[in-house]
């Protein structure tokens, strides 16, 4: 059974790093995965990262971030950041920024920051979603990439990780509305705190729950 599990494996990894291959094959040697999280909550930055991996390397377990568990995500997190290899950068916009920027764009200055960010710069981007920054790198936008492409899956962990760190620290700030919990999404709990005690600095006040506040209210 083990070898049966090592087999699937390897054959799960190989096929997420197909899509790397095709593009080195064209004769881009370094690839960057690029990935966000926090689109969605209502409070809290939006964070991108920006990573590149060594040719032939393989994670075992690595995946969307979404789908791992906290423990696993973290640990696959130090396995990123601690290999002499591997080169990454993160991107994070603030609150007040989304709420200027608009989510969209918000998104893309994250990503920008991330890749101006890494210690060596890529000749190739995969980016996770719909859209690609800005900066006059060669880019190929890729739905659902961090769950097909092994180095956008890193920045993904990298880019969850990030920001789930920064919203434990805030929640020594302003512990009555649960951060290290939620992580600034609209969960029942975050709903409840905002009523009792009103937004704070990193609430996205052009969020939906604040912009019909007031109609609600009157």
């Amino acid at each position: 059974m083990a070898a049966r599990t090592k087999r699937k494996e390897t054959f799960r990894l190989k096929r997420l790093c197909n899509i790397e291959d095709q593009i080195r094959g064209e004769g881009f040697e370094i690839i960057a995965g690029v990935d966000e999280a926090g689109r969605g909550p209502l409070a809290g930055p939006l964070v991108a990262a920006a990573c590149i991996l060594p040719e032939g390397y393989k994670l075992r377990r690595i995946d969307d971030s979404k789908k791992l568990t906290s423990e696993l995500r973290y640990t696959l997190y130090q396995d990123l950041i601690l290999h002499p290899e591997i080169h990454f950068g993160v991107g994070v916009v603030e609150a007040a920024e989304i709420d200027s920027l608009n989510i969209h764009n918000a998104t893309l200055e994250a990503m920008r920051r991330a890749i101006f960010r890494l210690s060596k710069t890529p000749q190739f981007l995969l980016v996770d979603g719909c859209h690609v920054p800005d900066c006059e790198i060669p880019s190929e936008s890729i739905v659902d990439g961090d769950q097909k492409a092994q180095v956008i899956a890193a920045a993904s962990i990298l880019a969850k990780v990030t920001r789930d760190h920064i919203m434990i620290g805030y929640h020594d700030l302003y512990p009555e509305y649960g951060f290290h919990d939620h992580k600034g999404y609209g969960t029942k709990q975050h709903q409840d705190a905002i009523d009792a005690h009103g937004p704070t600095p990193i609430h996205r006040m052009s969020f939906g729950k604040f912009v019909n506040r007031g109609e609600k209210d009157d």
